[in-house]
């Protein structure tokens, strides 16, 4: 955790903030009451609570009201909704925990057991699913496999199934559900692999398909008679459906109830070299765009691109918060997102033209967006088309999905920012490095700020910083703001704490024992106001090794939802702290193979999304392989990683290769713990 005196204040003049404070205009109340309702609190997406009995003066009094263990959980990132004093969050794999707000009692429990009904798709994770939705006594759930599931809220009786993508292809499920009117919308993971994305409306009480909105165009024949996949189309040159498309809409979603539309945030293109996918040039539409649909009928209304041509798997998936500002003394319906690339985004959200557009870290891919274009003025190279590049952001972004949050009190957006650069080339990858799709990425440090996070208060409408908290680690959790004045944010360390909304002041923190990377919340129960998180960290942190290595050991310390409370007098119990060394085992015995390792460490590729890059793990989802005693037996770990022996819990088997690749992947292994234990 920084240090309170660490705390960085910028342009904190009075008058300066008693204009930032001014600027928001909302028509009608923003964020959740005494209910949280919906992913980001309301359908505004706004993550704010209207609850004000706990605040600034009186933060110091909270204290641990109750704590539930989620043995078997591994990595949380799910924002729970409260709903008449009932908590409702996922776990690891989509399992659905319905929890007595109040007491933490643990009502009823939904495990959609993907390992068993789809073996395929626990192969593409990262052990992660953030959370669900609810309307009109039903909560929904997206399992990995991407099962739409509807649940009797009052007792987790399953009521209905719909299947929302192909059960043969690499689409997965990660992100939560929509609910709205009568209907519940949720996209799919993919785009990666270059999956072809698209958001689907379902029949809230029935599951009947109601309509489906492509992202991104397909082949001529599916694009016939189109007008949004045609105009997209146009945008793409050669047989671009057969390498890939991307654009998959894996998190955020809102829903404007003023305007009656349904704003969709898409993901990067893939295959990630734009040569590969569309040699002859194009914007690449509508991959890393805002995109607007009609929330009736799924038909298209606008889009705006925040990355023409992506290239480094810049998703604009991050939270939309949607609200009324003033600017140049006009109140204007906006959309605000601060994507991975860089800059905070303010749109006109009844036409989708951009307002202004501010750089929120280091950004040297673009110089500025034009604003009478609406397209970024973008650096030479940056496309690694005449040789290697350094990017700022790299592909971890300037923000990534943890959720961001705005308080109509200050007028400022609270978001969790990140600094880290990334080298992309061509060229061929080597330990710090990853290849994807023929791009390999390495992690860049070239100043002290890098590698490191924040929490960072941005102002929209002047699109200036006006106070920052700097964190050591890079991979912190989602943000909170309340009414109460206050901004709550757990951080990878294991530290939840509360600043002041307008100075960035520290007022409380506790110690959780564990990094946290989910948004917490706010409720009532009982006439109680209680704020509540998820403390779980991992999820696609592993695939960047040490960087994101914060000395967290997978199974060593609990998985648990934390609940606060003025006057709360838990005591949380013990657990190891952050341990970096790595405890590796070997058979000084065994001879390994040079070929089989470098063979080994080509393929480890498959397995690092969970154990680590470059065999680095952080805690989750999986452990750490050089302290593993199963891959010291080749018949054992053969049964785990070939037969599935532990596919219950979580670890797949992987059949797509045969024994003797995943033999090499061991040796890659064992050649790894002999070198840790040099160290």
């Amino acid at each position: 955790m920084a240090s309170y005196a660490r705390v960085a204040f910028l342009c904190l003049g009075a008058a300066l903030l008693a204009g930032s404070a001014g600027a928001a205009a909302p028509a009608v109340p923003i964020g959740a009451g005494a209910d949280w309702p919906s992913h980001g609190g309301g359908s505004d997406e706004a993550g704010f609570s209207q609850l004000k009995r706990i605040n600034t003066a009186n933060a110091k009094q909270l204290g641990l009201a109750w704590s539930l263990d989620l043995p078997g959980e591994a990595t949380l990132e799910a924002t729970p909704l409260a709903i008449d004093g009932v908590l409702y969050f996922t776990g690891s794999y989509a399992t659905v925990y319905a929890v007595d707000g109040a007491t933490g009692k643990l009502l009823w429990k939904y495990d959609p057991q993907t390992w068993k009904v789809s073996p395929l798709k626990t192969l593409f994770n990262f052990a992660a699913n953030r959370g669900v939705a609810y309307a009109d006594g039903r909560i929904f759930v997206a399992a990995l496999d991407g099962r739409l599931i509807a649940l009797d809220s009052k007792s987790g009786k399953l009521l209905w199934t719909a299947e929302t993508v192909d059960a043969h292809s690499l689409q997965t499920v990660t992100g939560a559900p929509r609910a709205f009117k009568d209907r519940v919308v949720i996209g799919n993971a993919g785009a990666d692999m270059g999956v072809r994305g698209y958001v689907t409306a379902y029949d809230a009480a029935t599951g009947r398909q109601v309509w489906r909105f492509y992202t991104a165009p397909g082949s001529p024949d599916q694009n016939k008679d189109d007008p949004a996949m045609e105009r997209a189309a146009a945008t793409w040159t050669g047989p671009f459906w057969k390498s890939g498309t991307g654009g998959v809409v894996w998190d955020s979603m809102s829903f404007d109830a003023e305007l009656n539309r349904i704003y969709l945030g898409t993901g990067n293109a893939g295959p990630y070299d734009p040569k590969m996918r569309s040699p002859g040039g194009g914007a690449n539409l509508y991959t890393a765009s805002i995109v607007a649909v009609d929330a009736d009928t799924g038909k298209y209304v606008w889009h705006y691109q925040v990355n023409p041509r992506d290239a480094w798997d810049y998703d604009a998936t991050q939270g939309m918060t949607l609200t009324n500002l003033k600017i140049d003394g006009v109140p204007r319906k906006v959309l605000m997102q601060a994507p991975k690339n860089g800059f905070f985004y303010v749109l006109d959200r009844t036409t989708g033209k951009p307002i202004s557009a501010g750089k929120i870290t280091k950004v040297n891919w673009a110089d500025h967006i034009d604003m009478k274009t609406g397209l970024p003025v973008e650096a030479p190279n940056i496309r690694y088309e005449n040789g290697p590049t350094l990017l700022w952001p790299g592909p971890l972004g300037a923000h990534s999905w943890q959720a961001m949050a705005f308080s109509p009190q200050t007028g400022l957006a609270y978001i969790p920012a990140m600094q880290v650069g990334a080298r992309l080339s061509h060229d061929k990858a080597g330990r710090g490095s990853v290849s994807v799709n023929g791009v390999t990425i390495a992690d860049v440090e070239a100043d002290a700020s890098d590698g490191k996070g924040a929490l960072l208060a941005w102002d929209p409408v002047h699109q200036k910083a006006r106070w920052k908290v700097p964190h050591d680690a890079i991979w912190n959790g989602g943000v909170l703001a309340t009414a109460g004045g206050l901004v709550f944010q757990g951080t990878a360390d294991g530290e939840f704490s509360a600043y002041d909304a307008t100075t960035g002041h520290p007022v409380w923190h506790f110690t959780a024992g564990l990094g946290i990377i989910a948004a917490p919340i706010s409720y009532l129960a009982d006439g109680k106001q209680y704020v509540s998180v998820l403390v779980g960290y991992g999820g696609s942190a592993a695939i960047w090794g040490d960087l994101m290595n914060v000395g967290w050991k997978y199974g060593v310390q609990p998985r648990s939802l934390l609940t606060f409370a003025l006057g709360g007098k838990e005591v949380l119990l013990p657990s190891a702290p952050p341990d970096k060394t790595v405890k590796a085992v070997d058979d000084p015995a065994e001879k390994i193979d040079p070929t089989d390792v470098a063979a080994g460490r080509g393929m480890f590729i498959a397995c690092s999304a969970c154990h680590g890059r470059d065999l680095v793990a952080v805690g989750a989802p999986a452990p750490d392989l050089r302290e593993s005693r199963i891959v010291l037996d080749r018949a054992a770990f053969l049964s785990v990683v070939h037969d599935g022996a532990l596919k219950e819990h979580g670890m797949p088997a992987f059949f797509i290769m045969g024994p003797k690749q995943l033999l090499q992947i061991r040796s890659y292994i064992r050649e790894g713990a002999r070198e840790a234990l040099k160290h």
